[in-house]
């Protein structure tokens, strides 16, 4: 099994932090009385801008769940379509050789899904299967690579396309002054990608999937997710993300490694979720990484803030794009989300 390609697309409307931070500060003027905070919090996040599914200014015109809904509906195929199709042309394949399509994403809901809606835009074959997975979020990016090489184990001749959409302006609750949402105001941001996995009849270059782990954590629902009401998606966002991270983390890794006669040491490239500074640091220190190991990490942290589960996707994008791993090298593509749950997929390259 091995990852053919990454394709990725972003939606036109980028804007720097400064700008949105302006916005922000503008609209919870009247209700939030320490705007300093709010910069503090926005500043803390180190994104340095974002790329928004709609343009700034549309967004004051989206008065319901059903109209921001409809939206990423729209927006979820323009960007889904252009990051599958540069993942087929980055692999070098037709849509028409697309055998299985896993859709990943927690910021929009639709049906029929957005694959679905994708199968005549991509002029996929009637038969292709799909797989639509919601609910999952920062983790999917991760758990949607695993999905798609157990498929192509199964039918080791096929190819399996994994596509992550995520709209996370479009689910910002511009009433909800609580801390959490002030957060996420400054961290997430928009975009797609998509991931080729071929199995292991195909002769298709790319890292190859060794192995894949799914850990859940009990009792840990409350962590991360969404409480969803009339108003559409409101985030829960623990501090205890952290915390969870340094404490399950490198056991968790230790044991999976092990099981395949590996330790920490021979991990030359780390491919993981950007999920904010805190988290960072915290991976950092429960993996005792070299400094520059998440390099790749926090630049696309700082340059397009957090994506949810398109972000890790991004980050195995650049890595094999311009860093080029040692071929027989390992490296270990993993993220952590709700549920509260890690994902870890073994590479070779």
């Amino acid at each position: 099994m091995r990852i053919a390609a990454v394709g990725s697309a972003l939606p036109a409307h980028y804007y720097d932090q400064e700008a949105l931070l302006a916005a922000f500060r503008q609209h919870w003027a009247q209700r939030y009385f320490n705007l300093d905070r709010l910069e503090q919090l926005h500043r803390n996040v180190l994104v340095g801008g974002r790329h928004l599914a709609l343009p700034m200014e549309a967004y004051t015109e989206l008065d319901t769940f059903g109209q921001a809904n409809d939206a990423w509906i729209r927006v979820a195929q323009e960007v889904g379509e252009g990051a599958v199709r540069n993942a087929l042309a980055a692999a070098g394949l037709d849509p028409t050789e697309v055998d299985a399509l896993f859709f990943v994403t927690v910021t929009g809901v639709a049906a029929p899904t957005v694959d679905a809606r994708l199968m005549n835009r991509l002029s996929l074959r009637p038969d292709t299967k799909r797989v639509p997975m919601f609910g999952l979020g920062c983790v999917a990016g991760a758990a949607g690579i695993a999905r798609a090489a157990d498929y192509v184990r199964a039918f080791p001749d096929q190819v399996a396309v994994l596509l992550s959409v995520e709209l996370c302006s479009l689910t910002l609750q511009r009433d909800d002054l609580s801390i959490p949402n002030l957060i996420a105001s400054g961290l997430f941001g928009d975009g797609a990608a998509a991931v080729v996995v071929v199995g292991a009849d195909r002769c298709e270059p790319g890292p190859r999937v060794v192995a894949t782990r799914s850990v859940f954590y009990p009792d840990t629902e409350r962590v991360m997710g969404w409480e969803v009401s009339e108003c559409g998606f409101r985030i829960v966002l623990s501090a205890e993300v952290p915390e969870v991270t340094r404490r399950f983390l490198r056991r968790d890794v230790d044991a999976f490694l092990a099981e395949h006669g590996l330790t920490r040491r021979d991990i030359s490239s780390w491919v993981a979720h950007p999920g904010g500074p805190r988290v960072l640091e915290a991976m950092q220190e429960a993996l005792d990484l070299p400094a520059d190991a998440l390099e790749l990490t926090w630049r696309t942290l700082r340059e397009v803030g957090n994506l949810s589960s398109t972000s890790v996707l991004l980050v195995l994008e650049e890595t094999m794009r311009g860093r080029h791993p040692a071929p027989g090298s390992h490296g270990m593509l993993l993220a952590m989300g709700p549920g509260f749950c890690s994902e870890l997929v073994l590479l070779e390259w």
